[in-house]
């Protein structure tokens, strides 16, 4: 069995959703800790690919992303705003928001 990394986290835009207007979404949450070093940064620009403008993504990072999040501005040539939800020392929670 294949255990997902990805849970939703607890950044949400009320009103969105299934259109009932009683749904709130939240952006998905990618838990990169658990994804193998040499394949890491690839599988999160692949999670940003398919964030649509007005939407997110947090990442949770084993370490202070810094180099990351400069090689987002310059790949996604930024597209991104980003903004620190949990600073370590365990792990570092980072939103993703794409402009629309």
């Amino acid at each position: 069995m294949v255990k997902s990394n990805i849970t939703l986290g607890a950044t949400t835009r009320a009103g969105e959703g299934c259109g009932c207007g009683r749904h709130a979404v939240a952006d998905p949450e990618l838990d990169a800790r658990a994804i193998p070093p040499t394949i890491r940064h690839g599988a999160i620009f692949g999670a940003l690919d398919s964030v649509q403008p007005g939407y997110g993504v947090v990442i949770v990072a084993p370490h202070d992303p810094v180099p990351l999040i400069a090689q987002v501005a310059e790949r996604f040539d930024g597209a991104f705003s980003v903004e620190y939800l949990e600073r370590g020392p365990e792990a570092w929670r980072i939103r993703f928001g794409r402009s629309a």
